[in-house]
């Protein structure tokens, strides 16, 4: 993705180019799928222990039994070529911990809650993010500026884990105004969500008091102001604008990492999302339930990450698609 010169105008070949873009990067994530599920399913099968190894009073013959009937005594390019065969289909295999419902199964009826609460998160981060970040610069040096940057070191500094125990002991063991976990209501989404959102948050506000740092000093900005404009409309149409365009390059993949679920908030408290699912698939060894998780975060980084590029055009018409 190149940037034209700044003096070109925006040009409908954006729109034109678009076709051919997306069929290239549909391509690349298909072949990053395939590069991640190998991985993947090679590092499974290199650690050793299987998911029979907690049942320690199984005979050896039921244990091949289970094997031949999962097909894990296959070879493992043929149980791989297998498992890439069905996953096309839409079938991601069968889950040994949930053996009465398969691993796609499982997974669709956590997305629901993982999404919502990634998606809750983003949008905290955004509200607490720009806003302090545009405070900052436009305050450089001033108390505002100093609290802002500390804020932020803040909340870099703290792991989300830490935080949502100390949420815990504040808001519901201290003060009893939220539950301390569970999924259903609102008041159950606000301290995950915020624990979720303190880190990017950060960089969002760090990323953004820098780009308006920059913005501000350059020599269009002065010309805005030359001509009469108001500092409102120089701040909306111009600042702003540019600034963003950094935000949204780290935003995306933060997107993707809160909407595909975060592993230890999930668990911290217990929302049954796939981010939960995916530790309980780890300690039991279960092949199908972890290949599922990885394979979901691994495409919604791709498709977060493609639509960042596609937004570079709404915010800079300069930006050509090659």
């Amino acid at each position: 993705m190149d940037s034209a010169d700044k003096a070109n105008p925006p040009s409908p070949l954006v729109f034109e180019e678009m076709p051919k873009y997306l069929a290239y990067r549909f391509l690349w994530l298909c072949l990053v799928l395939l590069v991640v599920a190998f991985i993947t399913f090679s590092l499974m099968h290199l650690v050793p222990g299987g998911p029979w190894d907690e049942e320690k009073q199984l005979d050896p013959q039921v244990v091949a039994n289970l094997n031949q009937k999962y097909g894990l005594d296959k070879p493992f390019l043929v149980q791989f070529g297998d498992f890439i065969w069905n996953a096309v289909r839409g079938d991601l295999g069968v889950s040994y911990s949930y053996q009465d419902r398969g691993v796609t199964q499982i997974l669709l009826q956590g997305l629901p809650k993982t999404v919502t609460l990634g998606f809750a998160a983003f949008a905290i981060a955004l509200i607490i993010g720009i806003p302090l970040g545009a405070a900052a610069a436009l305050r450089q040096n001033s108390v505002v500026d100093y609290a802002s940057v500390l804020l932020s070191t803040i909340f870099v500094s703290i792991p989300g884990f830490v935080l949502g125990i100390l949420l815990i002991i504040i808001f519901s063991v201290v003060l009893h105004w939220l539950p301390t976990g569970g999924w259903g209501t609102v008041q159950k989404i606000i301290m995950p969500a915020f624990a979720l959102a303190a880190l990017p948050a950060a960089y969002i506000a760090r990323i953004m008091r820098a780009g308006m740092l920059e913005v501000i000093q350059q020599d269009y900005i002065r010309t805005a102001r030359s001509k009469g404009l108001t500092e409102r409309i120089i701040l909306l149409r111009h600042i702003l604008r540019n600034a963003l365009i950094p935000v949204v390059t780290i935003a995306g993949p933060e997107l993707a990492f809160l909407i595909s679920g975060s592993f230890i908030i999930e668990s911290l408290f217990s929302i049954p999302g796939i981010g939960r699912l995916f530790v309980q698939g780890v300690f039991a060894r279960d092949y199908g339930l972890i290949m599922g998780a990885i394979l979901f975060y691994a495409f919604a980084v791709a498709v977060v990450n493609l639509a960042v590029d596609i937004l570079y055009s709404v915010i800079d018409p300069r930006i050509r698609y090659n």
